[in-house]
């Protein structure tokens, strides 16, 4: 084809795609079906890599995701992102209309009235995805940010950039666009796309989200955009934040109209009620309805539709006076509890599941739901055998409500819960109502734990990202953390799989990759003992107890050794200050960081086969378990930070997070991560977030990395 007529079928083909986009999503119309939407999109691919100086950054054929991002940026939102008030039921919305003429300085809707616009509704239906705020300049998609909390998000404009249903560039036929439309909506997975995903979840041995809106939140949170693109997550807007350049728009469904034209999908269900009766009938009939929907719908937001009345109105601290968010009780029904299973979380937790006899509700047929804990088990007296009524938490998480007693025949069993990890077999300890497996190569927690492991803070292995982890755990590679200091004796099996990870890339040199990361791994060797301890990933002991445990024990055989009492606070400020190398001033005294509730249970750990087949196995790989801390003495010499507790918060450019700590309590400090009435100094980098809010109201000093550098060189 010649660079004329590739031209010519290229802006042919943009055409067609950004048209079938626009009357699928926004006009609720296809003109095609997705396979041939696919394969014009590959003629597309195809012919802009023959021709790459026609690039355009908005071509459908970006949609498909490029390289992975590195991490999320936080991005303060223009205009806050508030949360909506929920009413439960048609009572409670008539005592919020109530408070709107209230507010309003009317008793009655013509009260209000101003000539030919009255006070006027929009019924809305409210979409259970993922908030987002869309900003476009001049036409065009400029950023993407998660809503989080409130007042700042992450920056998602990559992982947005691969969703179909959201247009890169705004155009209508007779209009242009604002200099500046901020356009609030959800994003969200359909049903249909959602069962598809879990399906192949299954077939891969892969955990299945719990539900659609997990599913989503999960896929926007991925680094990788073309995941993103993988999964056909769906848009639809319900708000503005800041705009310049509309002003001739004075009503919320003449912003949905303007929207409509633009390209940007909106809810075809959303109406304008010309009154409150005409809402309550509106929710009243979409209740009977919202199940034939493709999509998780749990309530109706309601909303005055003229602008003026809204800034009228105002908001409270937490959410807007002129919008109230209706939910639909969720539906119920009766099914008998065959059994019971404990799941393991990546972080430990035993979770129960119920398995039912398949019951159909809300829409689609269940047969498991949450049970929580054991706590609730008790206290709803749920018993093996039981008839239960059970619900759809928000018309997604099916879970138990209650036994229904008077059905019961006298064979129910009490469920009683496990005493061993049914993963792992390891020992099983109780915080608050959760229970947790305490062994950290439980396989179904020692994946992400390995990851941790690895990390930066802890073994600090370069090269050993989570991709190549979850690859070397597959083909077995990998099954205890002493496995990842033997990989050097398998260096053929390390080549095979890095030459398939990188098959695609011939610029890159396998053998040189497993050359680095081998060398990483022996170094990683003599990292010490407290890191070791940090990324084991052992409840209750992260980097700052590990550190102290350090401190306070020459190697791991004196750790394991260790009474219970030793590892507590106030027996250790018993302990013999020689024998730990301390000053004899009681403040200078090694500490763990363990209370009488973590104490117990860290050793219980420390004592248990699990943990000393782990730090056995680490020492028969060469890792050295010597503690690096140990004697470690508080500098005699004056300093501003000795016996003051530290907090670090923001990014800093001289220093990494890391070195940092090691350095400030070399000179007596006390660096802990959270702040509380007992921190002394907060030293805050770029974008420090919340902490420094919290500082400020605590009244607690704080420093710049400029004061921090000076204090530095003169300590």
């Amino acid at each position: 084809m010649s660079k004329v007529a590739g031209k010519k079928r290229i802006l042919e083909l943009r055409d067609l795609l950004d048209r079938a986009n626009r009357a699928y999503y926004v006009e609720h119309q296809p003109t095609m079906p997705d396979s041939e939407y696919d394969a014009l999109l590959r003629e597309l691919v195809k012919l802009e890599n023959a021709h790459p100086e026609l690039f355009d950054p908005d071509s459908p054929s970006q949609r498909v995701g490029g390289e992975p991002i590195k991490g999320f940026k936080t991005v303060r939102h223009r205009a806050p992102m508030m949360s909506i008030d929920n009413t439960y039921s048609i009572e409670d919305l008539h005592a919020w209309h109530e408070r709107v003429l209230k507010g309003l300085k009317g008793e009655t809707d013509e009260g209000v009235s101003n000539g030919d616009c009255p006070l006027r509704f929009v019924c809305d239906p409210k979409i259970d995805g993922v908030a987002v705020s869309l900003r476009y300049e001049r036409g065009a998609l400029a950023v993407a940010v998660t809503r989080g909390d409130g007042e700042r998000g992450d920056d998602v404009t990559a992982q947005v950039r691969t969703i179909r249903a959201i247009p890169l560039g705004l155009h209508a036929d007779r209009r242009s666009p604002p200099t500046v439309l901020e356009v609030r909506g959800e994003i969200f997975m359909p049903h249909e796309e959602f069962e598809l995903i879990n399906a192949h979840r299954r077939k891969a041995s892969e955990a299945e989200f719990a539900n659609a809106r997990n599913a989503t939140a999960g896929t926007l949170k991925n680094l990788d955009p073309k995941v993103v693109a993988e999964r056909r997550l769906s848009f639809v807007a319900h708000g503005k934040g800041e705009v310049v350049g509309m002003d001739d728009v004075k009503t919320f469904s003449t912003f949905l109209s303007r929207l409509r034209e633009f390209g940007v999908p909106v809810s075809p269900l959303a109406k304008r009620c010309e009154t409150f009766d005409e809402v309550v009938a509106t929710i009243e009939s979409f209740r009977h309805t919202r199940a034939d929907l493709g999509y998780g719908v749990d309530g109706m937001v309601v909303r005055l539709d003229r602008f003026d009345l809204q800034e009228q109105l105002g908001a409270t601290s937490k959410a807007p006076r002129w919008c109230i968010a209706f939910k639909y009780p969720a539906e119920q029904g009766e099914t008998i509890l065959k059994a019971v299973d404990w799941q393991v979380g990546k972080g430990g937790t035993l979770t129960p599941r119920a398995t039912m006899e398949p019951i159909f509700l809300a829409g689609t047929t269940i047969q498991h739901a949450t049970l929580h804990n054991i706590e609730e088990i008790q206290r709803k007296d749920i018993r093996l055998g039981d008839v239960v009524v059970i619900e759809k938490a928000g018309d997604i998480i099916p879970q138990v409500v209650r036994p229904v007693v008077r059905k019961r025949t006298g064979r129910q069993r009490r469920i009683t819960p496990p005493r061993r990890c049914p993963s792992c077999g390891g020992g099983v300890e109780p915080e608050g109502p959760k229970l947790y497996c305490v062994n950290p190569e439980c396989p179904a927690q020692f994946r992400e734990k390995l990851k941790w492991f690895v990390g930066r803070g802890q073994m600090d292995i370069a090269g050993l990202g989570e991709k190549l982890i979850d690859q070397l755990v597959d083909v077995g590679l990998l099954e205890h953390f002493a496995d990842l200091f033997s990989l050097s004796k398998k260096r053929d099996r390390l080549l095979d799989v890095l030459e398939k990870q990188d098959k695609k890339d011939p610029t890159k040199r396998p053998e040189k990759l497993v050359d680095n990361l081998i060398n990483g791994i022996e170094n990683a060797k003599d990292r010490g003992l407290a890191r070791v301890l940090a990324g084991l990933g052992i409840r209750h002991v992260g980097t700052t107890t590990a550190r102290q445990l350090a401190r306070t024990f020459p190697d791991i055989n004196a750790l394991l050794n260790a009474d219970v009492e030793e590892l507590m606070p106030k027996a250790l400020k018993k302990l013999d200050a020689v024998r730990y190398g301390f000053p004899e001033d009681p403040k200078h005294r090694p500490e763990t960081g363990l209370g009488k509730e973590t104490g117990p249970a860290v050793h219980s750990y420390l004592h248990s086969a699990q943990a000393r087949e782990t730090f056995r196995l680490l020492k028969m790989a060469g890792v050295d378990l010597i503690s690096k801390d140990y004697k470690r003495q508080v500098p005699e010499i004056e300093s501003p930070f000795a016996g003051k507790t530290v907090v670090l918060t923001g990014t800093l450019e001289t220093f990494t997070r890391t070195k940092l700590t090691e350095t400030l309590e070399a000179l007596g400090a006390k660096v802990t991560g959270s702040i509380s009435k007992n921190t002394d100094l907060v030293i805050a980098g770029e974008n420090p977030g919340s902490k420094l809010l919290r500082a400020k109201e605590l009244g607690i000093e704080t420093w710049d990395e400029a004061k921090l550098t000076t204090a530095l060189a003169e300590s």
